[in-house]
């Protein structure tokens, strides 16, 4: 009981000062106040106008163009990345969905992701030429740098 009795003055009186700021600020808020549009000089804001101008104008366009462009190059690259054996087809399909708008984008990416079945069944394989050429010449560098190395020392 002596608890409740010995908090009860520190209450009332954090209540009493939470009151009294919330009086004040309610009197501040009440009183007139010098009313302005912006917190920039007229001067100022015709500079800031000019330099968004310039900004949505100019340097909007470019970098929606170059989003466009990179957007739309990565089946290219996903096909690449891969070794797709229809890498230059996909190529060709990315740069006329460029032309195009991007309506062919959607098929340029499906096919990049897409195992080409048909071709290894015709080919026996379903990574590019190119892939089996870097895979031999991978191969070949430790002996070729094994005889190099037998070359030195006679």
């Amino acid at each position: 009981m002596s608890r409740q009795t010995d908090f009860a003055p520190v209450t009332r009186a954090v209540w009493k000062r939470a009151l009294m700021v919330a009086a004040a600020w309610a009197v501040l808020l009440l009183l007139p106040a010098k009313a302005s549009a912006s917190f920039l000089s007229p001067e100022m804001e015709d500079v800031m106008a000019d330099w968004l101008t310039v900004f949505v104008l100019i340097l909007v366009p470019v970098v929606g163009i170059v989003l466009f462009w990179l957007v739309h190059i990565l089946p290219e690259q996903i096909a690449h990345k891969r070794h797709h054996p229809q890498f230059e087809a996909i190529r060709t399909l990315c740069l006329l969905s460029l032309l195009f708008g991007g309506l062919l984008w959607p098929l340029a990416w499906i096919w990049a992701y897409t195992k080409p079945v048909m071709h290894k069944l015709a080919y026996g394989t379903d990574k590019s030429d190119e892939y089996h050429a870097e895979q031999k010449e991978i191969a070949a560098a430790p002996a070729q740098a094994l005889a190099a190395g037998d070359a030195k020392t006679s």
